[in-house]
């Protein structure tokens, strides 16, 4: 049956659905078979670092990180305080150098798992994500300054507080530029709970109209944590 929520979901009606117990068999068979081998099985037997306090707790990818900066040997680099460059604009450019395409994809992977508990680089990220079939220079400079960014703010994550209320409260917002992108990010009082960051594929006719894509986007989300 289709679902109130997301026209193009559907959801079973025959008594207890066994979906999941399909899916964990399904993962269970990638792993023995298919492609989880070197560096995505590390990253995915990497599981988020948790401290429990009396006062709530932290999640974070502490180990991951020093991880990851080690394999690319940026643990004495010159740090920013800043993922990216203010008012930074990244653009395919036929004219410049190219890069390693393997090194580069594989730092957007490793990143991409890292914005599980950082998502003060998902923009970033996402944004260098979209150049893996040609990488330039530039582009590599950007991605470079994100692993600086985090030898800078080593120890930042998640933390979710034991009395904090369970209001719920959504922000969204997007680029002013026709072909925009879109943000969100829904708390639970003071409790982050999910964020996103999309590049939509449509053309928007004003930034009203981008703002209003935005706003249906976040607003989906919303009903999906309500149900």
């Amino acid at each position: 049956m289709q679902t109130k929520i997301e026209l193009t979901l559907e959801q079973s009606q025959q008594g207890v659905s066994n979906d999941v117990l399909v899916s964990i068999k399904g993962v269970e068979e990638l792993k023995r078979n298919v492609w989880i081998k070197g560096e995505n099985k590390a990253a995915l037997q990497t599981s988020l670092g948790r401290s429990q306090k009396n006062d709530g707790i932290y999640i974070n990818q502490d180990k991951y990180m020093v991880d990851i900066l080690k394999k690319f040997d940026f643990t004495t680099v010159k740090t920013t305080s800043t993922p990216i460059e203010p008012n930074k604009t990244l653009i395919k450019d036929a004219e410049a150098k190219d890069v390693d395409v393997h090194l580069y994809r594989l730092m957007i992977r490793l990143l991409m798992y890292l914005t599980a508990s950082r998502p003060d680089i998902m923009f970033v990220v996402c944004a260098c994500a979209r150049f893996q079939v040609t990488p330039k220079t530039l582009h590599l400079h950007v991605v470079k300054r994100i692993f600086r960014y985090l030898k800078g703010q080593p120890k930042l994550g998640l933390w979710y507080p034991r009395d904090s209320p369970f209001d719920l409260e959504a922000f969204s917002d997007s680029s002013l530029d026709r072909k925009f992108t879109t943000g969100g990010c829904q708390f639970l009082g003071k409790r982050l709970n999910s964020w996103k960051c999309k590049k939509k594929t449509i053309v928007a006719n004003s930034t009203t109209e981008a703002e209003y894509v935005a706003a249906a986007s976040c607003c989906g989300q919303v009903l999906w944590i309500q149900n």
